[in-house]
């Protein structure tokens, strides 16, 4: 039986939407048992999130909650309140999302939870921080807005725009699991617990990275310019015959062997061309000179004939398209929990000595709350590994 690196981790999850279950799902895939814990009757707020819908829950619900246990719990209830510190007995982590100060109120908040298991890995994840920011809500679209990320999306002539995903909740619920695993290593060496915490804004500003630089070398902020990048040409995405090709050069010898491939060998010699700062001086001209040549072809066949080269480039595709191009590499992008669930993304991270956990369909809502009540009342109880419902 395979060892995972997880294996033996209880992590209390009593998050929800999508950064917290995001992170907490991670740690399933590497072997944690996950308990969710839902409030009765409605459970996460993204179990309603549809349309698309899928056999027992929404499909966005279930893109992040698979491999974990569904309790619910009435933490205005005394009983349920009792049940769910006993759970913090028992955690090693636990995660949530709460406004800040709410848990207070039901003794579940970090001083309380420490009181309970000084070793417990207790991690909050908010949308701007506990200070200032604490009561301010934490909506991926306005953090976008917020942290700066929709002033440099878009074309330069059209408005503010939103990446296409809710990409700051998912930098944020990974940086959770990092900041998890790291304080688990902490605690390894020390035998301490600690309060983790992280938010949407600030992993939104750490993520940054060159445009961040770029505004704090110069003092003068990044501003949108569609799908080229500040600093290279080309790099961008360029018009061939029936779609677009995303073509990528770093440096003079790549654009030189661009050229030879196009039929265009006088262009690297070319003044205005010749080398990346001249490139980026000239980029509209050197983008025009190129779609001129592209626009005799499809970008597939472009795409096959500049990678036999060497060059990075790319057909724009649709999700449909991305997934079975990952697949035509020999990529396994996809995976299936069973259950009348719908495929899922699998984890990208691949061991030499080791798999991800057996990968099972998100839970019902309460599905395992008998189960989990009798382990917490008992124990000399075990937690039976999830079986995935293929035949339910």
């Amino acid at each position: 039986m395979q060892t995972l690196p997880m294996d033996g981790v209880v992590v209390a999850d009593f998050s929800r939407v999508l950064a917290g279950p995001y992170a907490t799902m991670l740690l399933a895939d590497l072997g944690a048992t996950v308990i969710k814990v839902e409030r009765p009757g409605g459970g996460d707020d993204t179990r309603s999130w549809g349309p698309p819908w899928t056999e027992h829950s929404s499909s966005y619900f279930e893109s992040v909650n698979r491999g974990k246990r569904s309790i619910t719990l009435d933490l205005g209830d005394p009983q349920d309140q009792e049940s769910a510190r006993e759970l913090i007995r028992r955690a090693d982590v636990l995660v949530e999302n709460f406004r800040s100060g709410s848990l207070a109120r039901y003794g579940l908040d970090y001083d309380s939870a420490r009181e309970i298991n000084p070793r417990l890995i207790y991690t909050s994840i908010s949308g701007f921080g506990s200070k200032d920011g604490a009561d301010l809500p934490g909506y991926d679209f306005v953090v976008q807005a917020l942290g700066g990320l929709m002033s440099i999306t878009g074309e330069p002539d059209g408005p503010p725009t939103k990446v296409g995903v809710a990409v700051v909740d998912v930098l944020t619920g990974k940086d959770a699991a990092l900041g998890i695993m790291a304080a688990l290593r902490h605690r390894e060496l020390t035998g301490r617990g600690q309060h983790v915490e992280v938010n949407l804004l600030s992993s939104l500003l750490a993520s940054l990275v060159n445009q961040m630089s770029s505004l704090l070398t110069t003092g003068i902020a990044p501003r949108r310019m569609g799908n080229r990048h500040p600093s290279i040409a080309p790099y961008e995405a360029l018009r061939c015959e029936d779609a677009f090709l995303a073509v990528a050069i770093g440096n003079d010898g790549q654009f030189r062997k661009l050229g030879e491939a196009l039929g265009l060998v006088a262009l690297a010699d070319d003044p205005r061309f010749a080398t990346n700062a001249q490139r980026v001086a000239n980029r509209e001209e050197l983008a025009r000179q190129l779609e001129n040549v592209l626009g005799a072809r499809t970008a597939a066949d472009w795409q096959q004939r500049l990678q036999r080269v060497g060059i990075a480039c790319g057909q724009v595709n649709d999700l449909s398209r991305a997934v079975h191009y990952a697949e035509s590499l020999g990529l396994r992008p996809m995976v299936d929990p069973g259950g009348g669930a719908a495929m899922q993304v699998r984890m990208p991270i691949d061991f030499s000595d080791h798999g991800s956990a057996e990968v099972t369909a998100p839970p019902r809502l309460g599905e395992h709350t008998k189960e989990v009540l009798a382990w917490l009342e008992d124990a000399e109880q075990q937690l039976s590994p999830i079986v995935a419902r293929r035949n339910s």
